[in-house]
């Protein structure tokens, strides 16, 4: 048995509640090493000694290029659990409990591994209107000006005395007036990137925190879309950019001004005298900002003062405008405390409001129940690059990787994670592809049927392509869909909603061989199991082992009696 790769960490992804009554236990050991894993649990105060426990045999849940991992859902008669793993490798039986491998039980039951209570408030749980969600986001300049048309012109505007600029003509009325549109390719939720008062067309330069842009339209144009969505059933997510603020936000304004006597010179970082604006992007400012962007002057959200300010800004918006969620920009660069603050504002003006934290890593800090509820899972986007895209990675490598995403978080974390394949910050996948329909279509069925929440970017089902920020963030294409990918999004759409297990169901892989682009998995739950194979190659590959006769098939292309053409799929519920 190879022991150095066993690893169980409890109070973590390996050992959590997922509800009050059900807890998931995991535990890793090197791939193909181990032939049975078996829980042992027991109530943690038992007066008896020796404590009695009781054997649930763990299932292999997935693999990885290096690793297996077990896990059991476990329906505890109890809240407060002491437990240990018997390991087995067919050559020798151990029991492994507080990190140590032996051949007998403790003395004491404090001696085991312990979940001492499984709290209703420690228990990481995701609105349940999320992973019904079907996300739809939005570059305001870039969408709409009105009903299916976008002015494709620059134009500018005042707030206050500063002026304010967009490029293609957006506007929020122009959103609302395109809700049939989203509601026929079958959206329930937007994303909005940000939409307050700021200088540049991104808005991510913020000059006030409680004012639609004029580029965009005014608060009442945004209270109108809000209602229109939701009387739509469309849900709303606004991106909060809490990270930084632009120049001309107040409290920087007067840091120039008044210098080392400013009230809010501590709402900033490492801020050297006199604080200078830099005429161009070659010089580096005497303050800390975004990256080095001259234009975006970090905040200090450790100080009380701006915590609050913040606070109540994302109290504003879900109190007044009723929206549904907030994405969280940079959110990786912010304290943990002022997230932590944030959370408990909001949630007390709307408990299932949504957070979403913009970490391109692995997001583990931030989604353990006291600070997000999801992540934008970049991931998923590099993952299905590299095996969809450009063809860099075979099945099984694709496989191990998918194993990672799912391992990483908490069983419910993991359902209401935002899984994107294009953003504003990033090359169009379709361009990735070739502006290949075939293999963007595949990525687009895994993203769409992968356990967590789809996420498009405006104009995706349309084919919009771009390599160059000025590329990915061009008008959104209004005339007739001639690549029939609007059709392709919709009909996946109706698909996914229309089975639960694509939602709620588990995850298991099928088919995923070293040397082979054929990826196949299933989704199940109680009712129903859907099986998905995907041919990410350019050769024919035999799926007779997968389907048979009688099976309902939900989508497919290139399907030939037993075989997948190149780059084929099929989509089918056993």
């Amino acid at each position: 048995m190879l022991r150095e790769a066993i690893l169980h960490i409890p109070m973590s992804q390996y050992a959590h509640g997922i509800d009050e009554r059900h807890l998931v236990f995991r535990i890793r050991s090197a791939k193909g090493d181990l032939t049975a894993c078996t829980l042992y649990y027991a109530d943690r105060a038992c007066r008896v000694n020796p404590v009695l426990f009781t054997s649930q045999p763990m299932r292999l849940a997935a693999s990885d290029t290096l690793y297996d991992y077990f896990e059991v859902v476990l329906e505890a008669p109890y809240t407060r659990v002491c437990y240990y793993f018997e390991l087995s490798d067919g050559q020798e039986t151990i029991l492994y409990y507080a990190d140590q491998f032996t051949q007998k039980h403790a003395d004491e039951r404090s001696e085991y591994y312990q979940f001492p209570f499984n709290h209703r408030n420690d228990i990481a749980e995701v609105p349940a209107w999320l992973k019904e969600a079907v996300v739809y986001n939005i570059f305001p300049d870039s969408f709409a000006t009105s009903k299916e048309y976008i002015a494709e012109k620059a134009k500018a505007a005042y707030f206050n005395a500063t002026v304010t600029t967009g490029q293609n003509g957006g506007t929020l009325r122009g959103i609302a007036d395109n809700i049939t549109y989203l509601l026929n390719l079958g959206i329930n939720c937007i994303y909005v990137n940000p939409i307050f008062a700021a200088e540049e067309y991104h808005k991510y330069d913020l000059l006030d925190y409680y004012h639609i842009d004029p580029c965009f339209g005014t608060n009442e144009d945004f209270k109108v879309l809000v209602d229109s969505c939701h009387k739509s059933g469309i849900r709303v997510i606004i991106d909060g950019v809490f990270n930084h603020c632009g120049w001309h936000f107040f409290a920087f304004e007067d840091v120039v001004q008044n210098g080392e006597n400013s009230r809010y010179k501590d709402w900033f970082y490492r801020l050297t005298y006199p604080v200078v604006r830099p005429d161009n992007g070659e010089e580096i400012p005497n303050y800390d900002c975004f990256a080095y962007e001259r234009k975006m002057p970090k905040l200090n959200t450790a100080n009380p003062e701006v915590e609050q300010y913040f606070c109540d800004v994302g109290r504003y918006w879900v109190k007044e405008f009723d929206i549904d969620g907030w994405r969280l920009d940079v959110a990786n660069e912010v304290n943990f405390d002022f997230w932590r603050a944030f959370r408990r504002a909001v949630k007390a003006v709307k408990p299932d409001c949504v957070l979403i934290g913009e970490v391109w890593e692995s997001a583990q800090p931030w989604l353990r129940g006291d600070m997000f509820d999801s992540s934008m899972n970049y991931d998923l986007r590099k993952n299905c690059r590299d095996f969809f895209a450009l063809e860099q990675i075979d099945a099984d490598g694709f496989d191990a990787r998918v194993t990672a995403m799912r391992m990483r978080y908490t069983q419910n974390i993991l359902y209401g994670q935002l899984n994107l394949l294009d953003s504003h910050d990033v090359s169009r996948f379709f361009t990735l592809c070739g502006e290949d329909k075939a293999r963007f279509k595949l990525a687009v069925i895994f993203q769409m049927t992968f356990v967590g929440i789809p996420s498009v970017f405006y104009g995706d089902e349309k084919g919009l392509a771009g390599r160059l920020e000025h590329e990915y963030r061009r008008p959104m294409y209004w005339g007739t869909d001639e690549s029939g990918l609007f059709q392709f999004y919709q009909r996946l759409i109706a698909i996914r909603k229309q089975h639960q297990a694509l939602i709620e169901g588990g995850f298991k892989t099928i088919s995923a061989e070293k040397g082979s682009g054929l990826y196949a998995y299933e989704r199940a739950n109680a009712d129903e199991t859907i099986v998905i194979l995907l041919n990410a190659s350019s050769e024919h590959v035999e799926i007779g082992n997968f389907i048979s006769q009688g099976q309902e098939l939900l989508a497919r292309e290139g399907l030939e009696c037993n075989s997948l053409s190149p780059y084929g799929y099929t989509i089918f519920k056993r």
